[in-house]
């Protein structure tokens, strides 16, 4: 077992810049997009805060060490395993789960063509990307562990099916 490094200034350095690449563009891309800048102007500064955001992140690793990534990295992850979702859901749940997977994609398809139909075209809400959005990776949770398996031997050539029980397989 790998012991707990020393939260020393570096860890704390790396955690501050690894925090700050994550401010951002959470917070620089609204306010390029409200400024009075031309569009191409927008997506020039909005491009820089990204690459800005991903160097930030490089640096950050840099700054932390080896040793202060791994930790980082297993401190998030047992995080997220501890409230990920179940391997196994009810027949119920997992229909659920795939409506909310398939709605979104669907609107998002559809939406360029329905939408000029039913209002002005420059005026679609952003709220509906955001909680198609939400609803997608919702989605994942309320499919369960399970349904990441299937979505893995999509892009596994040499997956194969097991017909009795339905499981993917190497």
């Amino acid at each position: 077992m790998q012991e707990k490094p020393q939260f020393d200034w570096r860890l704390k350095l790396g955690l501050a810049i690894f925090a700050l690449s994550i401010i951002i563009p959470l917070a620089g891309l609204p306010l390029a997009t409200t400024m009075n800048l031309s569009a191409t102007m927008a997506t020039t500064v909005s491009g820089g805060l990204l690459v800005a955001a991903e160097l930030l992140g490089v640096a950050a690793i840099a700054v932390m060490g080896k040793e202060g990534y791994i930790f980082i990295k297993e401190r998030i992850f047992g995080f997220l395993k501890q409230y990920g979702p179940e391997d196994r859901v009810s027949k119920g749940r997992y229909r659920l789960g795939l409506v909310m997977f398939f709605l979104p994609l669907l609107f998002g398809w559809a939406s360029p063509y329905l939408i000029p139909l039913v209002t002005d075209q420059d005026q679609l809400p952003l709220a509906y990307a955001i909680l198609g959005d939400i609803l997608f990776l919702t989605s994942f949770f309320v499919l369960g562990g399970d349904f990441w398996e299937k979505i893995r031997a999509l892009f596994d050539q040499n997956a194969n099916i097991c017909h009795g029980s339905g499981n993917a397989t190497e």
